[in-house]
């Protein structure tokens, strides 16, 4: 059995998803460009690191990168709403602009969590770059910091999705696309 045949469909290709990437680093350089210091960019991880490492290899501005780890999911397909931080930053954020690279936002909970961790810390501005935006799920409305700007890569249907970094009990994170898991690969 292939690593393909657990997946029920494919929502985005790995050319749609580079195509994607590029778009969203072209308008970051863009925003950014004129600022007086470069932003911080924190990876999510783990599910974020892909998108991650290609999204910084097309912003065309020195960056400073970093990266935390939540745990919200364990090996369950649902996000228990309760996320804590098992990896914190490395460098200092005090009255930097932070780009928060996620891999979806789905409930919000995670990311309200560590926007509030990252406003502790004393951050200019928390910025959201979300490859997934799962809209019919959320419950926590994501709040931007300061002169923050929200950069989607795109809106995710209702279904439990894995591929480009993402996982199910820490499978299927390396397909090169974003596909649905098949219901019984997960229940």
């Amino acid at each position: 059995m292939t690593l393909d045949s657990h997946i029920h469909k494919v929502l985005w290709t790995q050319d749609q998803i580079l195509h994607r990437v590029t778009q969203i680093a072209a308008q970051i350089t863009l925003d950014f460009n004129a600022a007086p210091d470069p932003p911080l960019l924190v990876g999510v991880a783990t599910g974020a690191l892909l998108f991650f490492a290609d999204l910084v290899r097309r912003i065309q501005l020195p960056l400073s990168l970093d990266i935390l780890r939540p745990q919200s999911y364990g090996s369950d397909s649902l996000s228990n709403g309760d996320p804590s931080i098992s990896l914190d930053l490395k460098l200092g954020v005090k009255g930097k602009h932070v780009v928060l690279v996620e891999d979806i936002v789905d409930t919000g909970c995670t990311l309200s969590s560590l926007i509030a961790h990252l406003e502790a810390k004393g951050v200019s501005s928390v910025s959201i770059c979300a490859f997934l935006d799962k809209l019919t799920r959320r419950k926590v409305p994501v709040k931007l910091v300061g002169d923050g700007k929200f950069y989607r890569g795109f809106e995710c249907p209702d279904h439990f999705v894995v591929g480009y970094g993402m996982d199910f009990a820490e499978l299927y994170r390396n397909l090169p696309y974003i596909g649905v898991l098949k219901p019984e690969h997960y229940k």
